[in-house]
């Protein structure tokens, strides 16, 4: 019995840094298939003429999210058209967050007016794909000859309180990178932000 429960915990040990693993520039970035806020299904398959993704990680309820969320909404109206779309996902349990259910996200991105999806992470399958850690937390995403792959992974900028005059865009410098054929100087940052909310273990 000591044998099968020491089994047990290492093999929930094992799980629980496997869920951790981030993903890192030049590792595949999966693709998925969530419902977006419209009750449609979004993938990276629904944008066939884009060039890649600003995969946001974020919620209805951290502080900081909520501050970035003008900024989030700004990189979709410059980088859509380019051919770089925002997909927010929402990483957090619903029974571990209780301003994060469907409905709740949905009367957000109306009120917000969101013009990018706003994806609901059933179980948390693709927020343990990607590692995403905090809310809000991001990945750019190209297309590839061998398919979508992460440019860059961390924060959008680096001013999290929004209180600084001058600013390091992290995402604008990684897009302006990408559309001139080069490979962004800065492909990892520290995302600040909350931690996506797991519900308790049973």
């Amino acid at each position: 019995m000591k044998k099968y429960i020491t089994l047990m915990l290492v093999f929930t040990a094992m799980l629980a840094q496997a869920q951790s693993k981030t993903l890192k520039a030049g590792e595949a970035a999966p693709d998925f298939k969530l419902k977006n806020v419209d009750n449609k299904e979004i993938s990276f398959e629904s944008y066939p003429k884009a060039k890649g993704f600003i995969v946001v990680f974020t919620c209805n309820t951290c502080p900081y999210a909520k501050a970035y969320e003008q900024r989030i909404i700004d990189l979709d109206k410059k980088f859509k058209p380019e051919g770089y779309p925002v997909i927010a996902i929402n990483p957090n349990d619903p029974e571990a967050s209780k301003a994060d259910t469907f409905d709740k996200m949905q009367d957000l991105a109306k009120e917000k007016k969101y013009g990018f999806p706003y994806l609901f992470d059933q179980g948390q399958v693709v927020t343990d794909e990607y590692g995403a850690k905090h809310t809000p937390h991001l990945f750019v995403v190209s297309k590839t000859a061998k398919g979508t792959v992460v440019e860059y992974t961390g924060a959008i900028d680096n001013d999290p309180e929004g209180t600084k005059t001058e600013k390091t865009k992290y995402v604008e410098e990684v897009i302006a990178a990408l559309k001139n054929n080069q490979k962004p100087a800065v492909t990892e940052t520290k995302e600040i932000g909350c931690t996506v909310k797991r519900k308790a273990k049973a």
